[in-house]
């Protein structure tokens, strides 16, 4: 997740608070002033209203024999909508018992709409649809007017609805629209026969549509821009009208009011889905919002930006989001409204179904990408500085200055204390001020590279020299030969030791040059560093046997801590150096053609 590029995130419980209201509604070819007011149109429409609202719906009402709340129960838009039948004055268990269902078409996701058929007690049949305000509008060839009158859809009136629909999707409201048919109870299929039975979709007559309410979480707009600010682009992916799923995404940041006109940051599912794979990964990058997607459009487009090289973040809840939640790099699940088989198709869990918790998997993942990254830093520089210095010295003296003992010490030093030490640092807000790390960008960087090198060429340099002039420079010709060889080596331990202590604060910053930034609020390290040191002097001091060393005095203890001391002004001079841009492979690569004169080969 550190080196997600683009999140692909769902709207409606993620970027929204999924607490959606009616809050306009336009019905009898008028608006209504309030949303609720019944009194406004006839009795027949009214009752045409309730009744899809009642029957055409997954959720329930439970009312209260005597007193207490009414419990409203579905998803968030089916309980706005009943909320809304309620307020119109709706019995819920009264209007059910009117009529009785002949078949259900559960919602779907493709044609963003549902229906059921109901008889009534007087054998005729309805057919009620609900969906997506634009699509079933197109469905409608005429409108109950506000007596209860059947009146013919002409192109003016069609013009006067799809422009409440835009009116309302403007404003970031979600625009579900309610019609209805009548049917011939002869051409109903037999009970045995209906599973199979496709409802009709053409001819409806329309009822209402409402505009629903979902306003956004506090703070997304923050953790929409502090995404942006750490290269990581948000993309909504909706099924929603393209007009809401624009207001909403103005509203939370993911566009810019001064996008550039033309570019095709907005585009509908159905469009996307009509292009080539080639013509899909064209235009990709550019998109910031899809709305009127279904799940497929949803994969698609995960696959074009993979295609591209981006690292791929997904959002979603629903059973038909897992294959895109499969297909991405990394699958986020809703904690609270994602079904079980979206959980099972993700990698991570956001338990309060929140955009900004996802913004801290982001800080999360890159804190322990960069921790990793420092731990290698400080293992790599160990290792070729223990392993040049006791290989030097055993080719050309016969002898290794650090025995195995002393070596152990040294490797539990930089294995579990180092990775205890720097794998556990906790996120800082300077992760978000770099760009994202890419798919194909290399572990070790060219920063790291030079890092190591200047620490483990000071080291190597200083204590080779302590290996073979240690004797004379530390004035040791007056001991014996092997007191002589016991102390010089045990400094040469003990200044490495020293080294390693002191780098341990550098690997902290690999790139900042102030290497103490928050350490006194890392007790971990803090604590770590101080048992490493209290141990070094309970080893040189006490445990000379067990290690093969001797005591050492004060001189030569306060010797090893200065040339310990002079890495982190090295380290500090060590950042003046430049490095490229480009991975240090590709740069010898770069630098070999030039020399064969093959500078179209370059990058």
């Amino acid at each position: 997740m550190g080196s997600a590029t683009t999140i692909c995130s769902d709207k409606t419980g993620t970027l929204t608070l999924n607490q959606m209201t009616v809050v306009e509604a336009c019905a009898g070819g008028k608006k209504m002033n309030p949303p609720d007011n019944a009194k406004q149109f006839s009795s027949t429409i009214s009752s045409l209203i309730l009744e899809g609202i009642a029957q055409n719906t997954t959720g329930d009402v439970f009312e209260p024999e005597e007193g207490g709340a009414i419990e409203v129960t579905g998803s968030p838009t089916e309980k706005a909508i009943l909320d809304w039948g309620i307020k119109l004055g709706m019995k819920f268990a009264d209007v059910r018992l009117k009529s009785s269902i002949l078949h259900v078409f559960p919602f779907n996701s493709e044609k963003k709409r549902g229906g059921v058929a109901v008889q009534l007690s007087d054998s005729m049949v309805h057919i009620h649809w609900k969906g997506a305000a634009e699509l079933v509008l197109a469905s409608c060839t005429s409108w109950l007017d506000n007596n209860g009158l059947v009146e013919p859809m002409t192109p003016d009136k069609m013009n006067e609805f799809t422009k409440s629909v835009e009116d309302m999707a403007a404003v970031s409201l979600r625009c579900v629209a309610l019609a209805y048919r009548l049917f011939d109870l002869q051409n109903v299929p037999s009970e045995e026969q209906r599973d199979n039975w496709k409802l009709p979709e053409d001819d409806l007559i329309l009822l209402a549509i409402v505009g629903i309410k979902d306003p956004c979480r506090p703070g997304v707009k923050e953790a929409v821009q502090l995404c942006t600010h750490a290269g990581v682009k948000v993309r909504m992916v909706t099924g929603d009208n393209i007009q809401t799923a624009k207001a909403i995404a103005l509203e939370c940041g993911i566009l810019d009011p001064n996008d550039v006109p033309g570019e095709p940051t907005l585009i509908e599912g159905r469009a996307f889905r009509a292009l080539s794979e080639e013509g899909r990964e064209a235009i990709a990058d550019k998109i910031s919002v899809m709305g009127r997607s279904s799940p497929n459009d949803k994969l698609l487009l995960v696959k074009a930006l993979k295609n591209k090289g981006h690292v791929v973040a997904v959002t979603g809840d629903g059973t038909n989001d897992a294959p895109a939640l499969h297909e991405a790099d990394i699958g986020l699940a809703m904690g609270i409204s994602g079904t079980e088989v979206a959980k099972e198709s993700s990698d991570i869990i956001i338990l309060d179904d929140n955009f900004a918790s996802v913004v801290k998997v982001v800080r999360w993942g890159r804190s322990v990408y960069a921790n990793i990254q420092k731990f290698i830093q400080f293992q790599l520089t160990v290792n070729v500085a223990a392993l040049v210095i006791n290989v030097v010295a055993a080719v050309t003296a016969g002898e290794v200055p650090l025995n195995a003992v002393q070596l152990l010490w040294i490797n539990l030093i930089m294995d579990t204390l180092g990775a205890l030490a720097l794998a556990t640092e906790p996120p800082t807000d300077q992760l978000m001020n770099r760009p994202p790390v890419g798919r194909r960008e290399p572990l070790i960087t060219n920063i790291m590279w030079r890092n190591l090198f200047v620490q483990a060429l000071y080291q190597i340099a200083v204590l080779l020299v302590l290996n073979f002039s240690g004797k004379s420079i530390l004035q040791l010709k007056d001991e014996t030969v092997d007191h002589a060889d016991k102390v010089k080596n045990t400094f040469i331990f003990n200044t490495f030791v020293f080294c390693q202590i002191f780098n341990e604060f550098n690997a902290r910053k690999p790139d900042e040059k102030n290497v103490f930034t928050g350490v006194t609020r890392n007790h971990l390290f803090m604590g770590i560093i101080g048992t490493t040191l209290v141990l070094q002097i309970l080893i040189i001091e006490f445990l000379g046997k067990f290690t093969s060393t001797v005591k050492l005095n004060w001189k030569l203890w306060f010797v090893s801590v200065a040339i310990g001391i002079v890495s982190w002004p090295l380290a500090v001079l060590g950042k003046f150096i430049p490095v490229p841009q480009i991975s240090f492979k590709d740069y010898i690569v770069n630098c070999y053609s030039r020399r064969k004169g093959a500078p179209e080969k370059l990058g």
